[in-house]
């Protein structure tokens, strides 16, 4: 399935707002990202941000399991829309 730019820019709002009120995952982001509050708000379109966030919850399958329980969405979701946002072409070593 191919998703439109449309579709993957509300699957990373909405990753975006999941992790925002994760009170336990959303510290370890920004300790791992090094983003502050303001940082956080200022990137919300910023497509690299989106993609960093997804890149966040897809390091733990239980993190995708409940983004995407919560949202009524494929477990591979995050992944196709991943793969629309810079830098989420596949990489071939062949």
């Amino acid at each position: 399935m191919t998703l439109s730019q449309d579709m993957v820019e509300q699957v990373a709002l909405k990753a975006i707002v999941w992790l925002a009120g994760n009170d336990e995952l959303l510290p370890v982001f920004m300790g791992s990202t090094g983003a502050d509050e303001a940082a956080f708000r200022e990137n919300l379109g910023s497509p690299e941000f989106q993609a960093s966030v997804l890149d966040f919850i897809m390091m733990d399958d239980a993190w995708v399991m409940a983004f995407c329980d919560a949202h009524d969405l494929p477990y591979d979701r995050l992944m196709q829309a991943r793969g629309v946002l810079p830098g989420g072409a596949q990489v071939h070593w062949t």
